[in-house]
């Protein structure tokens, strides 16, 4: 399977896999700017993409960004549906108490490319029944 990347921007890296076997491929800020504690910022990777036949890029936090400093992706996952050609933007939260400085060439999120299914969808007046049926939110126990 081939993920098609254009370059939009002179500055954008090209989406990887730090490591054989990742789930994700790393995304690359090309901003420079700060993130105040409580403020999210779009951030910009300077990229477009054509997704493969059937696929979604699924957009994920970086663990090291949320631990050390509590940035992490505001809308996670953010979903890029395969027919979407723009420039994958980036939204960073700051839940940390202290500013974080956005950099150019830093890792800010990843990407993960997913099969996606499609249903059809149909109107029933009734669900089955199952052993857990309407039980929600704690409903396991702690």
């Amino acid at each position: 399977m081939k993920l098609k990347v254009k370059k939009l921007d002179k500055l954008a890296i090209v989406p990887y896999y730090a490591h054989p076997q990742d789930a994700g491929l790393d995304l690359f800020s090309i901003d420079e700017l700060t993130i105040n504690p409580g403020e999210s910022q779009l951030i910009h990777t300077g990229i477009a993409i054509e997704l493969p036949s059937g696929t979604e890029a699924q957009i994920r936090p970086r663990s090291g960004l949320a631990l050390k400093h509590k940035i992490t992706v505001l809308n996670t996952p953010g979903t890029i549906d395969e027919t979407y050609r723009g420039e994958i933007g980036i939204i960073l939260i700051n839940h940390g108490k202290n500013s974080f400085q956005v950099t150019q060439g830093m890792k800010i999120a990843q990407m993960v490319i997913a099969s996606v299914l499609s249903v059809n969808v149909e109107t029933v007046d009734e669900l089955s029944t199952t052993k857990r049926d309407i039980s929600g939110f704690g409903s396991t126990g702690i």
